[in-house]
């Protein structure tokens, strides 16, 4: 089968697990035969994925987006043009927008219209200046992105449309109002997930179009399911669930590497936002510490919560126990991994969470909200609710004070990710595909 993808990063440049994610499917799916181009924002180097045909929009010529979606867009600017804040923004966009951010960029993207249209394409009609960043012109790339969505879908030879997350969505209703090939919805994250319940309107309603629009949706969890059936009013029916997986190519054991450190460590590896529960992993390194001192800390990763993190580890004086790393790629992420005695990822609401699974490959026992779709799949973790930081440093000071504990953690954890490969997760994909195709 012929598969058109819409994503938005793809390794090397990745932003967080959206992108490993669309990594393992794609490599799954192209093993079972599929064919599969993937459209990214730009993409300038090499091509070094020889599964896929990975293709940026700025290689094709920019067709106008069709009048629905150009309403649509429209609509979304207008609900906005009262509320508009003009507050400064200080730290840059992410796919995970404040509200905030969102209307500014909204209020910039309406003062430069005329300028942002003329300065689409080149003189042989090619997109210009698409940088596929989470940067301050994100707003801007996703309207372009999807205007010349129905661009490629009317070159690339197609059986289905598959659009991951509200990033590409209006990129997938476009195409497949040119080629009319069924639409597939694939939901990592939702803007609840995001933002809790102080939701930016604007993308709850891209969220909300594109599931409608969709012909099949797919989320990542029953966690994330039943959120788009209570909070969307998407119909159960629509939605096939498809847990994520990991893979990895190869995955030292502890005693395969020399650890540079004799303390213990406990690794908070994520974005740090509100969606993550940061703050929930400081409180509770604050109550470990004061059991135990050979412990240190490291907060690996980056979001708008981080100064904020800086500030409270001050105000605690733990400045000498704990790490700030920024955002780690690739070797980075490994070493940290092999360094560590325990992964913990406190999220407050999490759709899947894939770096679980990555911990435990590097035989780290992992604890986890009780509120992932990863708590679903996971029975050798510890589950706890992600606001009861006294259970959290209790459950952490379990794991580095017994070590029966912490093999039995390892060896269960090494069984269950037997059955976590992204191979069923293809299968499943494909049977999602194939029911869609022969409606």
């Amino acid at each position: 089968m012929k598969i058109l993808m819409y994503g938005w990063e793809f390794p090397p440049h990745i932003s967080g697990g959206l992108g490993v994610a669309c990594f393992g499917l794609t490599r799954a799916l192209a093993d079972k035969g599929h064919q599969i181009t993937f459209v990214v924002p730009r993409l300038e180097s090499p091509d070094n994925t020889p599964h896929l045909d990975l293709v940026g929009v700025n290689q094709f010529p920019l067709n106008p987006a069709s009048d629905e979606q150009a309403h649509f867009i429209s609509r979304q600017i207008e609900a906005l043009s009262g509320t508009i804040d003009t507050e400064t923004i200080s730290s840059p966009l992410s796919p995970y927008l404040t509200k905030e951010q969102y209307l500014l960029e909204l209020q910039r993207l309406e003062a430069r219209r005329d300028e942002i249209r003329a300065q689409q394409e080149d003189e042989n009609g090619f997109m210009l200046d698409m940088s596929g960043d989470y940067g301050p012109n994100l707003m801007t790339e996703i309207m372009r992105y999807a205007s010349v969505a129905g661009s490629i879908a009317s070159r690339v030879p197609h059986d289905i449309i598959h659009a991951h997350d509200w990033l590409t969505m209006l990129a997938g209703i476009e195409a497949r109002n040119i080629s009319g090939a069924p639409l597939v919805v694939h939901v990592h994250a939702t803007e609840f997930d995001r933002s809790g319940v102080q939701v930016n309107q604007a993308i709850y309603d891209i969220e909300r179009h594109g599931m409608e629009q969709a012909d099949q949706v797919i989320a990542v969890s029953h966690y994330t399911k039943e959120t788009l059936v209570r909070h969307y009013g998407i119909s159960p029916d629509k939605i096939a669930v498809v847990h994520n997986a990991v893979t990895r190519e190869f995955a030292p054991h502890a005693t395969d590497y020399q650890r540079q450190t004799r303390e213990k460590v406990v690794l908070f590896l994520g974005r740090i936002t509100f969606q993550k529960g940061p703050d929930y992993f400081v409180e509770a390194a604050a109550r470990v510490l004061a059991a135990r001192d050979d412990v240190r800390f490291v907060m690996a990763g980056s979001g708008d919560m981080a100064p904020r993190m800086i500030e409270r580890i001050a105000e605690l004086k733990l400045g000498r126990k704990f790490h700030f790393t920024g955002f780690l790629r690739g070797s980075e992420v490994e070493k940290i991994f092999r360094e560590s005695d325990v992964y913990v990822m406190p999220s407050v609401s999490e759709p899947f969470g894939i770096s679980p699974l990555e911990a435990m490959h590097y035989d780290v026992p992992v604890i986890i909200s009780k509120t992932s779709g990863v708590a679903e799949v996971l029975h050798s973790a510890l589950k706890v609710d992600f606001w009861d930081v006294d259970e959290l440093a209790s459950k952490i000071l379990a794991v580095l004070s017994h070590e029966p504990l912490r093999r039995e953690m390892i060896e269960h954890g090494a069984e269950e990710l037997k059955a976590l490969q992204w191979s069923t997760a293809a299968i499943q994909v494909t049977d999602v595909y194939a029911a869609l195709k022969n409606r």
